[in-house]
């Protein structure tokens, strides 16, 4: 079923969900038109497989299924014990000639089931499309300076792959397109590639119902099996849900169940909900006063659901109780109109503190903690390395998903130069500790885990910065690349808005330029010197290093290329490319160059509160 949602007056917005049951909710909240329809355009067939035994989903049927047929596969003794779910009969009735996508719990299952069905496919599957596999794992490597994941490296020639979050964004666009193309045929992936990318496949298999350790849910259930079906490729889309025994009610039960409803989550992330939003509508003066902030929160989903969410207290309470909040963190500022004898009204505007927040984008829960933490940085900010910097630019949000290989951390922290010892003094955490946490001893001084969280990610960072390269950083603490690309994009997103929120605050003026460098340090992540040339539209790492190499140095080389000499000099440059390249690093050397007269003009002008200015000013008596 297809969901459409139409805003009423003229067509601005057009929301399709298959998996939306409370759609008049959200259409109320949208103000919009509701279209519904059952049409597919690829049918899809749903199964269900306990044992050897195959079931079609059947509503008409008295428990909802229909026994189908046996599995027809020989099967050793020996593949019985490493393929206990018959993963083999399944995928192999599909591939190579068509694509499957076979779901697992977790991430460390995909790898084992990719490399478990590689080992029985037969010699034939390695000649399917031989060279463009090869083509594909030369272009891994190339992405990843050299490297290649050995799982990957066994299972490619077979036109298998794993996919999950611990690849990176470019290994994963690389297997996307691989799959897409038919190049590979088969994905072992998680449930997060339902929820984004679009990669449809003639047969869909979930090796079990479970989300890691949580029992399926209707719409992630139904998210799974849409894949199934490719328009204008299939005449039949095919799901399969392997179940066991003792799952089969449970089972029975998900699938005749309605799908989930869909809630507004302002309640739920308070901080990142409600008050950052009463922050926005203060800040950008779209609602200053408390009747027009309530009036706004009345039409959110919120609103729309109050009835619903809102048990304990009324939408007025929490609108009145998130203001006091943020005034009393000091963000907001409250202010006391008086219209008359009887009549008060409330009104608030931003501090000094709350723009810096809201134009840094900062997390209202960690503003005041970012706060205190840059307050004590400047009372012994050490620059003789960049780890005290990058440590106060470790995402907050990130230190809950850290869990510390101490011994790592032991090695890592003993190897710390002086300068960057003394920054780990300056946070509070001394090696002696880390080494009692590293032999399982018991520590009776108490340090804040938070703080012993972050600084590991920033020795990550750190490390990072110094070597460049996700997969020697990713051997040296255990920790999947992918996982290192996110904490690395993390950070640099994170640096851009302490900048802006030390842009705002005075007192902060030092970090200014550090944290400048620090982003395009945390963006790039290349050699220094390959900086300038990736500031340039369409130049990425192995670009920029082709034109360094090639003698082209800096934007002004560029800027002054001619386009005809970089097609000959530089391997596989277009000519569109090319004069990409030239004029891009024009228009960036046009923008500094009119920077730095403002900066001059500002320099030279003559200040408004100049004494002999002043003096003249005033007229004689």
């Amino acid at each position: 079923m297809k969901d459409l949602i139409l805003p009423l007056k003229t067509t601005q917005i057009i929301g399709m969900s298959a998996t939306l049951n409370n759609v008049e909710d959200l259409q109320e909240f949208l103000q919009a038109e509701y279209y519904t329809n059952q049409f597919r355009p690829v049918e899809l067939k749903e199964y269900l497989k306990i044992n050897d035994e195959i079931y079609e989903v059947d509503s008409k049927a008295e428990n909802g299924i229909t026994f189908s047929r046996l599995l027809n596969y020989k099967y050793s003794d020996s593949l019985k014990k490493m393929d206990p779910d018959r993963l083999i009969a399944l995928v192999t009735e599909v591939i190579p000639n068509y694509s499957c996508l076979l779901f697992c719990p977790t991430k460390k299952n995909c790898e084992n089931v990719a490399e478990m069905i590689c080992k029985f496919l037969s010699k034939g599957y390695l000649k399917h499309k031989e060279e463009e596999k090869y083509e594909v794992i030369k272009n891994l490597k190339n992405v990843s300076g050299g490297s290649l994941c050995p799982v990957l490296k066994r299972t490619i020639p077979f036109g298998v792959a794993y996919h999950h979050s611990g690849l990176t964004s470019e290994e994963r666009k690389l297997l996307e397109e691989a799959y897409s193309t038919g190049v590979l045929c088969l994905f072992t992936c998680t449930s997060t590639l339902a929820a984004g990318v679009n990669l449809p496949a003639r047969r869909v298999i979930l090796r079990a119902p479970y989300v890691a350790k949580k029992f399926l849910k209707r719409n992630q259930y139904k998210q799974m099996i849409g894949r199934a079906g490719r328009a204008g490729i299939d005449t039949v889309g095919e799901s399969i849900l392997i179940l066991q025994e003792k799952d089969k009610q449970q089972v029975l039960e998900l699938i005749n169940s309605p799908l989930e409803n869909c809630y507004s989550h302002l309640v739920q992330e308070f901080t990142k909900g409600i008050q950052a939003l009463f922050l926005s509508l203060v800040g950008l003066k779209i609602a200053t006063n408390l009747n027009d902030i309530y009036h706004f929160m009345s039409g959110t989903f919120l609103g729309v659901q109050q009835k619903i969410l809102l048990k304990e207290k009324s939408l007025w309470e929490i609108t009145v109780e998130s203001l006091r909040y943020l005034t009393e963190k000091g963000l907001l500022q409250k202010d006391t109109i008086c219209k008359s004898e009887e009549e008060v009204e409330y009104s608030f505007h931003i501090t000094k503190l709350g723009r810096a927040s809201f134009k840094g984008m900062i997390d209202v829960a960690y503003c005041d903690i970012l706060y205190r933490d840059l307050k004590k940085g400047l009372e012994g900010l050490v620059l003789e390395s960049l780890l005290h910097l990058v440590y106060l630019t470790t995402p907050y949000d990130m230190i809950f998903q850290c869990d510390p290989d101490w011994m790592i951390y032991f090695r890592q922290f003993s190897q710390l130069s002086p300068a960057e010892q003394k920054v780990a003094a300056l946070v509070g955490v001394s090696e002696s500790f880390i080494g009692k946490k590293a032999s399982g001893q018991a520590i009776k001084k108490k340090v804040d885990k938070d703080i012993v969280n972050r600084l590991y990610l920033s020795f990550i960072l750190n490390t990072l910065l110094k070597e460049t390269n996700i997969w020697s950083v990713s051997e040296k603490y255990n920790m999947p690349r992918g996982y290192i690309q996110n904490l690395l994009t993390g950070a640099a997103s994170f640096s851009s808005s302490v900048l802006h929120f030390c842009e705002e605050l005075e007192e902060f003026w030092v970090y200014r330029a550090l944290l400048v460098e620090l982003t395009k340090k945390l963006t790039y992540c290349v050699k220094a010197e390959l900086i300038p040339l990736m500031e340039v539209t369409g130049v990425l790492e192995g670009r920029a290093k082709q034109l360094y190499n090639a003698g082209y140095k800096s934007l002004t080389h560029l800027a002054n290329a001619n386009p005809e000499v970089l097609i000959r000099t530089i391997d596989h440059l277009s000519r569109r490319q090319a004069k990409q390249i030239v004029s891009s690093a024009k228009m960036l050397l046009l923008e500094k160059a009119e920077a730095l007269q403002e900066e001059v003009e500002e320099l030279l002008r003559l200040p408004s509160d100049f004494p002999d200015t002043v003096a003249s000013s005033i007229e004689k008596p």
